[in-house]
């Protein structure tokens, strides 16, 4: 348990929670500055139920009581806000002045310090697993969405065949009616979040195909429903999406990929590197 952050512990119960457990659940993730400092009786009032739902909250997922829950919510509040305050002596006391291109370097690197901690290495290596073990691999991208979808997609054909992509308005039935039990679905997903993304879980939930979830926090409309869900900037308020953390997650992936399907993936190289000379496509 201690390996999981809060929002994968809740993620993984929510199904079985209550209705009033969900409530107080939501508000923890929501609203964690607060939780951090607010008896079980003030996040009851906060979330609209009772202080006994919460406490039953905190044994539905494992804690032998609020107080061991809260000191959980308080460690990962202050994980997320310690970078706020690394070491520079010397201090911008303006923010409105520091330089542009120092102060966006600046957030993409405690962003990818967060990342450190909060990605679930196991859950990792199940999705590569996935991928690697897949019949045909389909990827969802929607919107701005897309951009992140295609570099996977272009990358990950590399090394694999039988991969396909949606487009960034839509996808089409005849691109997913074959997919099976042993296919996977990646499908990405940020706010705004769209409802394709939704659709196309649906359809590979009905296919029984293992959905892969790419996305900013494990109770987005597509984190509850994936197998396995990888998610970017989950504790950080940066204000804007990181797609630094997203390619971050997808070049993890592809190397584990590679290192674990090394010889199908050298064969299929050089496949493709025999097509390239036939077709003069690079200038080496």
């Amino acid at each position: 348990m201690d390996k999981k952050t809060m929002s994968q512990m809740i993620k993984e119960s929510y199904s079985s929670l209550s209705p009033g457990q969900r409530k107080a659940a939501e508000f923890i993730l929501e609203h964690a500055d607060e939780a951090v400092l607010l008896t079980a009786f003030q996040v009851g009032r906060n979330a609209g139920v009772s202080e006994t739902t919460v406490i039953r909250l905190a044994y539905a997922l494992g804690f032998s009581g609020y107080s061991q829950m809260q000191d959980r919510i308080r460690k990962e509040w202050l994980a997320g806000k310690q970078q706020d305050y690394i070491e520079n002596d010397s201090v911008i006391e303006n923010a409105e002045k520091e330089n542009l291109f120092r102060r966006v370097i600046d957030q993409e690197r405690k962003i990818l310090l967060q990342l450190l901690d909060q990605v679930d290495e196991r859950e990792v290596w199940e999705a590569i697993n996935a991928l690697i073990q897949a019949d045909r691999v389909y990827i969802g991208g929607f919107g701005s969405s897309f951009a992140a979808a295609y570099w996977f997609y272009y990358t990950l054909k590399q090394i694999r065949g039988n991969v396909f992509i949606s487009s960034p308005g839509g996808f089409l039935p005849e691109d997913v009616c074959d997919l099976t039990e042993q296919s996977a679905v990646v499908i990405f997903s940020f706010p705004r979040y769209r409802k394709e993304a939704l659709k196309l879980a649906s359809i590979a939930e009905r296919q029984g195909s293992r959905i892969v979830a790419i996305t900013d926090r494990q109770l987005s409309p597509i984190g509850q429903m994936a197998a396995v869900t990888l998610t970017t900037d989950e504790l950080m308020d940066s204000g804007h999406h990181s797609i630094a953390s997203v390619i971050s997650i997808l070049e993890v992936m592809i190397a584990g990929i590679e290192e674990r399907d090394y010889e199908r993936i050298a064969k299929r190289q050089q496949e493709l590197e025999v097509l390239y000379a036939e077709q003069e496509l690079f200038f080496e």
